[in-house]
Formats: structure tokens, sequence, C-alpha cells
């Protein structure tokens, strides 16, 4: 597959997620101010009006990652509202199969609960789904890619890439913190499993 440049936005600090630091090695990114310094919102504004087009009949797709309780949520909606992107959120659209009452949710709501990752074949299905019933020519996908296997298999299944990937870093003690404190009585908000969960962003 021809690989595309592709550009990475590192909020606060350098990741070490091996799945952001692949990208990393092979393509340019940049390191947006701190909230010491001047905000980053002038920068992000001049990255998706120059790099969201399209590119033919495919959407411009932006990979937004981070641990559990690093924002990524909160900040998906405020860009997709100020810079007109489809948001789909991965764990959303999980909880929404979870919901269904099918066999498969079933499944997916026990692994969730051991706060394991859900296999990639499953989750890239869910996104490329949604990134199909959109009409949006710009995608943020939050919360995924989990891991290598996960960009792997979107890569094979949806034969494209992203273009832009942007990693929240923020400090483990606060991402619990949040987690404990957003009462949305999501199942994997408790300390064991969000314990597991952040074990799993770290690999």
């Amino acid at each position: 597959m021809l690989r595309r440049r592709l550009t990475s936005l590192l909020l606060r600090s350098p990741c070490s997620s091996s799945v952001a630091s692949s990208y990393h090695q092979q393509q340019h990114h940049l390191l947006l101010p701190t909230h010491a310094e001047k905000p980053p919102a002038l920068n992000l504004l001049r990255l998706f009006t120059s790099l969201a087009g399209t590119d033919g009949d495919r959407p411009f797709i932006a990979f937004v990652l981070g641990g559990p309780g690093s924002g990524k949520g909160t900040q998906c909606s405020r860009i997709a509202s100020d810079f007109g992107f489809s948001h789909v959120s991965a764990g959303d659209l999980l909880r929404n199969e979870i919901s269904s009452g099918t066999d498969q949710g079933e499944w997916i709501l026990e692994i969730i609960r051991e706060g394991r990752i859900v296999p990639s074949e499953i989750t890239v299905e869910l996104v490329r789904k949604a990134i199909e019933s959109s009409t949006a020519k710009r995608v943020l996908i939050d919360g995924f890619p989990r891991c290598e296997e996960n960009r792997i298999a979107f890569e094979k299944i949806t034969g494209t890439e992203p273009d832009l990937v942007l990693f929240f870093d923020c400090p483990e003690d606060e991402m619990v913190k949040r987690l404990l404190s957003r009462n949305q009585g999501r199942v994997d908000d408790n300390i064991e499993t969000i314990k597991k969960r952040l074990k799993c962003s770290r690999v």
C-alpha cells in the first residue's frame, strides 16, 4: 500500500504509545504548546483547514488517541463542532452494540468488563460502517486504534490510512481521577478495570 504523508500532533508531551510511536517513526509530527504557552487553537485551525481536504470519494480521517480519561471525547466534540468533522467514537459504537442485546454484544460486554481490548475485526467493522454511513468529508475516529494490531486491521479491512493522528498525553493519576468521577454508568469505570485499561494503553 502506498503510504501517504501523515501529520501527528502530540498534545502536552511526547507519548510512549506503541501505536502513536509507529506513526512518528515514518511521518512528520508537531508538538503543540502546553497550557503555559500559546493556546494550540490557531495551530489546529491552520492544520485542519490546510490538510482536511478530500481524496476523491474518500473522507479525511483523523485517529484520536490517548489513555482512558485523557479528554479524547470532550475535545473531539469541540473539534467536530468547530471544524465540521463527523465524530466516530469506537467506545460508543461498542456500547451501542452491547445495548442491541445480540450475542456479539454480550461477548463484547464481557471483554470490556475485564478491561481487555475487543478483537480488531469487530471494532474495525463497526468503525467502517459508521464512516460509510456518514456524509461528512472529515472524520474523527475517537479511541481507535488501541494497539498495533488494531491499526493493521484497519488498514487491511478499509484499504486506507489516517491522514492525521492526535495523541492526548495525560498523567495517569489525573486520568484515574476523571474516570472515577465522571458518573456515566459505564461498566468499565471501576478501579480494577481502569488499571487494566491503563495497562493496555501503555502496551
